[in-house]
């Protein structure tokens, strides 16, 4: 037995792939830029194990075994892993033994926090090192193949995916615009309003979209070309003004799709409106853009804030959206948050003025910040033993 065991972060997409313009290889109708999460908060951790004695491929997802069949995308994403690994010339472990995998999320499955991006970004990784394959573009459109936003997993920082024009995808691939030591001091609050699975999956949504929508072909002939290279420039200046306004708006219009489409997708619901009003007033009173949102196909919602500013965009959100369970560990988790010494009595005195929502309005807050790609760990985090899962 020849075994893996790596971690794939999370990514959150800043100016959102929506649709796609070639449903079985996954090819979006537009470019895309997200930005990568640290893995010590959230992350998918997949061990591979391959043997000339198994079988059959098997695979299990948190615990639980998943099918592994012809023509599904896991099977795709293993069938194009075998093509590199033959052009590559790798002998560590033949394409003809069997696989078993293990893979486990740290965070709530299709609840609209990226899980399948970060799942079968750290499937392709962990498969690239069993099977001796370096990290490159190419392997970008293995993972893309899986979950189109898994291609931008495979990068840490600030990430773009390219929509390309061939009908094979060969050039649709993910590229890393800044690597995350570039704006270490971006951090991120996201705030869990419901983890429970979505009503309308992803998938069912963008085909939606791209068939009744009329707003998404000016998105996509329009808006998100002139967005992408002011994002890219805004990222690599640092500029938090620009960086917070492009992400906001993008957000706001791919949800004005989502209701676009006919039957409309809701994806925010009742909290996450009053989460975006609350970030437009708590930028007024600070006098300038400190924090900005982002909703993906979900209610929760993903707040970008500068390292430096955290602590008073929490005693706000805190403030406005009160909780019994503030004091609890479980309720704000990931990086600790020094306490509020540094407000302004004028801004602390503003702050106070907010209007104040019902209580509980989250389950949990998740603090955490830019980070790096998938990595590989060593065997004593392996999640099987003699080829089946150990942890459930």
């Amino acid at each position: 037995m020849i075994s893996v065991t790596c971690v794939a972060p999370v990514n959150i997409a800043l100016i959102k792939y929506w649709g796609k313009r070639h449903e079985e290889l996954i090819l979006p109708v537009n470019d895309s830029i997200s930005m990568t999460l640290s893995t010590d908060e959230l992350c998918a951790k997949t061990t591979i194990t391959a043997s000339e004695t198994f079988e059959k491929n098997r695979m299990w997802l948190n615990g639980d075994e998943v099918p592994f069949e012809e023509g599904s995308r896991l099977m795709r994403c293993l069938k194009e892993v075998h093509r590199l690994a033959l052009a590559n010339g790798s002998q560590k472990v033949l394409p003809s033994w069997k696989i078993h995998i293990a893979s486990v999320n740290n965070f709530p499955t299709a609840a609209g926090l990226a899980s399948s991006a970060a799942g079968y970004a750290c499937l392709v990784y962990s498969l690239a090192r069993l099977y001796e394959i370096p990290l490159n573009e190419e392997l970008t459109t293995v993972a893309r193949q899986g979950s189109g936003s898994a291609c931008r997993s495979l990068y840490g920082g600030f990430v773009q995916w390219h929509r390309g024009v061939l009908d094979n995808g060969s050039d649709s691939v993910a590229k890393q615009i800044a690597p995350s030591n570039h704006w270490p001091n971006m951090h991120v609050l996201i705030l869990v309003v419901n983890d429970e699975r979505k009503k309308t999956a992803s998938t069912k949504g963008m085909q939606q979209a791209v068939k009744t929508s009329q707003l998404i072909k000016y998105r996509v002939d329009k808006v998100v070309p002139e967005r992408i290279p002011k994002l890219r420039e805004a990222i690599k200046a640092r500029d938090f003004h620009a960086f917070a306004e492009i992400t906001i708006k993008d957000s706001n219009q791919f949800h004005a799709i989502a209701l676009d489409t006919y039957p409309p997708c809701v994806y925010m619901n009742d909290v996450s409106h009053r989460i975006a009003s609350f970030v437009h007033a708590y930028n007024e009173i600070m006098g300038s853009l400190k924090a900005a949102y982002t909703f993906d196909a979900g209610p929760n919602a993903c707040l970008y804030v500068l390292e430096e500013n955290v602590p008073q965009l929490l005693y706000a959100v805190q403030k406005v959206f009160p909780s019994d369970s503030k004091d609890s560990p479980a309720y704000l988790r990931g990086l600790s948050v020094p306490k509020v010494d540094n407000i302004e009595v004028a801004q602390k005195n503003k702050i106070d003025l907010l209007d104040v929502h019902s209580k509980n309005a989250f389950r949990y807050i998740i603090h955490t910040k830019v980070g790096e790609g998938p990595k590989e760990l060593s065997a004593d985090n392996s999640l099987m033993k003699n080829g089946l899962p150990s942890v459930h």
